[in-house]
C-alpha cells in the first residue's frame, strides 16, 4: 500500500465513517474527507493571519486573536457542503480559500460551465446535478455560474492584438435569438487569424442580423484600434460587402475566397450518387499550376456537368477574380489556405452546438456559449500547420517587408 492510500484510510478512521459509507452525497467519503481538508487549510490562513498558531499564546497582550468559528454551506460538484471558518475578534481575516460572500467552489462553477460549453441548457444541467450527485441546485444558480462569464467575454472582445496577421478567416454561422417577444435569425460572425508563429487564435466574434459594407467596417475597424495593422491574406465565404470595407482599412490585403466552401456550395445540390464525381472533377481547378491553367480546366468541367448543374460554374465564374488570388502562391501556401481541417472542425463543433440550443434567450447568451466554445478550442491549438515555416518564407517573398523581422 502507497503512502497516499495509508494516509486516506487513515483519515477515513479519523473521520468515524463506516466501512459501507457511500462515496458521494453530504455524508459521503469524498464530502467528509474534503471539508477535513478545506477546514485544515482555512485554519492554516487563519494562523498566517495572525502571526501564531492555534494553541499557542499571542506575543502580545491586545494582539488580534480567534473568535470560534462561523458555520458556511457552499455548493461542490458533490453536494452541499458544511464548512466551521475561523474568525478573528478584529473582523479583519479574508479567507482566500473559500472568500467571503462565496457560496460555490470553484470545481462546481467549472463543473457547471463545462456541461453548458457542451450545449446543455440549464435545465439538463439541473436534472444531471441532481441525479448524478444528489445536488439540488435551482437554475436561477446555474444561470449566475454561467453569467460569471460575460465579464471575462467583454474583456476577451476587448483584448489587443498583434499588429500583422499572415492569414485571417472569416466565417458565419446562422443562431436563433429571443428579442421583443419575437425569435429572430442572426449571423454570428468569426474571425480567427494564423499568426506569425503559425497558432490559431479567434480575434473576435460578432452578433448581426444584416451583413454589409457599413457592418464589416465597423468590424474592421475595431480589428485595427485594437492593434492590427496589416492582414496579408483574408479568407472569407462571399460575405456581403467585405472586400469594399477591407480595401477601405486595409488597402494592400489579398482577399481569397474559401475553396471549402466553394466545393461545398458546389456539391450542395448536386444528386448524392454524383456527388463524389462533381467533387473530383472540380479539383482540377483548384490544384491548377496557374490562372491560365485553371480557366482551362473550369471550361473542361463546364462541358461534362454544364447542362446538368449550369449553377456551379455559373458560381465559380462569378467568384472567379476572388477564387484565384491563391494560385498565385507556392504549393505550401496553397495546401494551408484551402485545407483548413482544425478550422473547419471548430465550426462545425460550434454549428453542434448552436443546433441543439435551439434559440438563446439574448445575445448575451449566446456570447456566452460561443466564448466557452473559442477557450476550449484554442487549447487545442497548439501546433502550426503542416510546412507553416515554408509557406511563411513564401509569405515574406511574396509580401515582401510587411512581415515583421
Amino acid at each position: 500500500m502507497n503512502t497516499t492510500n495509508e494516509k486516506i484510510d487513515k483519515l477515513v478512521r479519523e473521520l468515524g465513517l463506516p466501512k459501507d459509507a457511500e462515496l458521494f452525497g453530504s455524508d459521503g467519503v469524498v464530502t467528509q474527507i474534503t471539508k477535513r481538508l478545506m477546514e485544515t487549510a482555512l485554519e492554516a490562513e487563519m494562523e498566517e493571519h495572525l502571526g501564531y498558531g492555534k494553541g499557542e499564546r499571542a506575543q502580545q497582550p491586545r494582539r488580534n486573536t480567534r473568535n470560534g468559528t462561523a458555520s458556511k454551506t457552499v455548493k461542490t460538484g458533490h453536494g452541499s457542503l458544511e464548512l466551521d471558518v475561523p474568525r478573528d475578534r478584529d473582523s479583519t481575516f479574508e479567507p482566500q480559500l473559500v472568500k467571503k460572500r462565496q457560496r460555490r467552489l470553484n470545481a462546481f462553477d467549472d463543473t457547471v460551465l463545462s456541461m453548458y460549453a457542451r450545449g446543455m441548457s440549464t435545465r439538463d444541467i439541473r436534472d444531471h446535478l441532481a441525479e448524478v450527485y444528489g445536488t439540488e441546485v435551482s437554475p436561477e444558480l446555474i444561470s449566475k455560474v454561467t453569467d460569471a462569464v460575460l465579464e471575462d467575454v467583454r474583456e476577451w472582445r476587448k483584448r489587443p492584438l498583434a499588429t500583422v496577421w499572415p492569414i485571417v478567416y472569416l466565417d458565419a454561422l446562422v443562431i436563433r435569438v429571443r428579442e421583443g417577444g419575437t425569435v429572430r435569425r442572426k449571423s454570428a460572425y468569426l474571425a480567427i487569424g494564423v499568426g506569425v508563429e503559425g497558432r490559431k487564435e479567434v480575434l473576435g466574434m460578432w452578433l448581426e442580423e444584416t451583413e454589409g459594407a457599413k457592418f464589416w467596417l465597423k468590424v474592421i475597424t475595431e480589428l485595427k484600434n485594437r492593434g492590427v495593422e496589416d492582414i496579408l491574406i483574408a479568407c472569407v465565404d462571399g460575405l456581403k460587402g467585405f472586400p469594399e470595407a477591407l480595401e477601405t482599412v486595409f488597402p494592400k490585403t489579398t482577399v481569397q475566397t474559401c475553396i471549402v466552401h466553394m466545393i461545398r456550395g458546389s456539391t450542395r445540390f448536386v444528386s448524392h450518387s454524383e456527388r463524389r464525381e462533381v467533387a473530383t472533377d472540380l479539383k482540377p481547378i483548384y490544384t491548377a499550376v496557374d490562372r491560365e491553367a485553371a480557366l482551362t480546366a473550369l471550361g473542361a468541367f463546364d462541358e461534362k456537368w454544364g447542362k446538368r448543374y449550369p449553377m456551379i460554374t455559373q458560381s465559380w465564374t462569378n467568384n472567379w477574380e476572388r477564387v484565384v488570388p491563391f494560385l498565385d502562391f507556392p504549393e505550401d501556401l496553397r495546401r494551408i489556405l484551402y485545407t483548413t481541417n482544425a478550422i473547419e472542425s471548430f465550426n462545425a463543433r460550434v454549428r453542434k452546438l448552436v443546433s441543439g440550443k435551439g434559440h438563446f434567450p439574448h445575445d448575451d447568451a449566446a456570447f456566452k456559449l460561443l466564448y466557452l466554445a473559442v477557450t476550449a478550442a484554442e487549447k487545442k491549438w497548439t501546433r502550426p500547420p503542416r510546412g507553416w515555416s515554408r509557406a511563411l518564407n513564401q509569405l515574406a517573398v511574396h509580401f515582401e517587408g510587411r512581415l515583421p523581422v
